[in-house]
């Protein structure tokens, strides 16, 4: 039977799915008004009973993981911890054939001083909100397909981890090392990032780095003794300059400084500075070139007397490139989409999520499965209120598939082996 054909137990999934939209907004909408900004920790930890209490409707075990602070850069060049909420690690019938991997987060980009706080309506089927597409609306929607799944005859045959995490936005500085535990032995994975919203999804993926970049200079007093200092902000300046003068220089490869911290009274030379850059990356061959370059100019700030930098952080996220089993899985996933009316294609993106974490631990995965949406990271952010079944019902076909053997998740997961990743 084709990819794109449904069979009794297709239908039985979207007879249930069907007008259960409505409630899955709602909660989604009750999630929304609660502020869990990456940085808000009361927020984070507010919200994640609501989570963990959601993946409680599903069988198997919820674990809620301290995974202790964020460590940052100060703004003087020192770490520092920062609280932040747990990570949910869910686990179902991990001796089952097929294995997969669900991903997504509860934070958002919103602090509570944002002024973004509240739900609206914006007619023609759209709310605006916080978190609304990004990703709450996810959350519910991954959890409603599984439920789906749950009350069908192939749910003895699949097992999955999910993990929901409360540091997505910043780079899951605490979350990374349970991604890659949750993706050990699974076959496929699924990240509910929101659609585009055109409904498709996001193809190849380029890595990302974050750093904070520390420079110590000499102080002195600006008027009787200039030359006795040796300015941390000179450096950093003249860092930046050639940091930002590496764009262009290979296809793909972007540098952005981003915020550059230090710096005292006008009459005082400065002798700290932290510059703060973030770089995107195509594939493993151009971060190995970045990675030089960047070592280069360390080296470089280190030879200018009386400074001393030092560099935090690294590539926190890897390229996500589209392999033949990536290609193999989006193929499934675009036959499957038809059995339902939707025509449904990916793009290329410099956009980094979990997807990309999943991929780097070998696993093959769809990371833009959740609601439709649009304006994310912006307080224009909208979701598309007739998606949630739509996306549901995607997710649910997708899983009956994979369970089934119709789309075979092991010679998937075997082509990835075979890959150059």
């Amino acid at each position: 039977m084709s990819l794109s054909e449904l069979n009794e137990t297709d239908r039985q999934l979207l007879s249930w799915i069907k007008g259960r939209g409505k409630s899955m907004c709602e909660r989604t909408v009750a999630w929304s008004e609660i502020n869990s900004g990456s940085w808000n920790a009361e927020g984070l930890l507010q919200m994640a009973p609501l989570v963990a209490e959601r993946l409680g409707e599903l069988p198997g075990k919820t674990e809620e993981i301290d995974a202790g602070g964020i460590e940052l850069i100060s703004n003087e060049g020192g770490a520092v911890q920062h609280p932040t909420g747990p990570v949910l690690f869910h686990t179902c019938r991990p001796e089952s054939p097929v294995q997969l991997v669900l991903t997504g987060h509860y934070d958002t980009v919103f602090p509570p001083n944002s002024g973004f706080l509240n739900v609206n309506d914006l007619g023609d089927g759209r709310l605006n909100g916080p978190g609304l597409a990004d990703m709450k609306g996810g959350l519910i929607l991954m959890t409603e397909a599984l439920k789906a799944i749950e009350k069908t005859d192939l749910a003895s045959k699949i097992g999955y981890k999910i993990v929901i995490t409360p540091d997505e936005e910043i780079g899951n500085p605490v979350s990374a090392a349970y991604l890659k535990k949750a993706a050990a032995g699974a076959q496929i994975g699924l990240t509910y990032e929101p659609a585009l919203e055109s409904g498709g999804f996001a193809g190849e993926r380029k890595g990302s780095g974050n750093f904070s970049f520390v420079f110590k200079g000499v102080s002195a007093h600006a008027g009787r003794a200039h030359a006795d200092g040796r300015s941390a902000i000179r450096a950093a300046a003249e860092f930046v300059v050639g940091l930002e003068n590496l764009n262009g220089a290979r296809d793909g490869v972007t540098f952005n400084t981003g915020k550059i911290d230090g710096g005292g009274p006008n009459n005082q030379v400065p002798d700290n500075a932290v510059v703060r850059f973030n770089v995107r990356v195509p594939d493993a061959e151009a971060t190995r070139w970045a990675e030089a370059k960047i070592n280069e100019l360390v080296e470089r700030a280190n030879t200018q007397d009386g400074i001393h930098a030092h560099i935090h952080g690294g590539f926190y996220r890897p390229p996500k490139p589209f392999n033949a089993a990536q290609k193999a899985l989006f193929t499934g996933v675009k036959e499957t989409g038809r059995a339902i009316g939707l025509e449904l294609d990916w793009v290329s993106t410099g956009g980094v999520c979990e997807g990309n974490n999943i991929f780097s631990a070998g696993v093959p995965n769809i990371d833009t499965l959740g609601v439709r949406g649009g304006r994310i990271h912006s307080d224009e952010e909208f979701v598309v209120v007739d998606s949630f079944e739509e996306r549901t019902a995607l997710s649910a076909l997708i899983m009956c598939r994979l369970a089934d053997g119709r789309m075979n998740a092991q010679e998937i997961k075997e082509m990835m082996e075979s890959a150059d990743v």
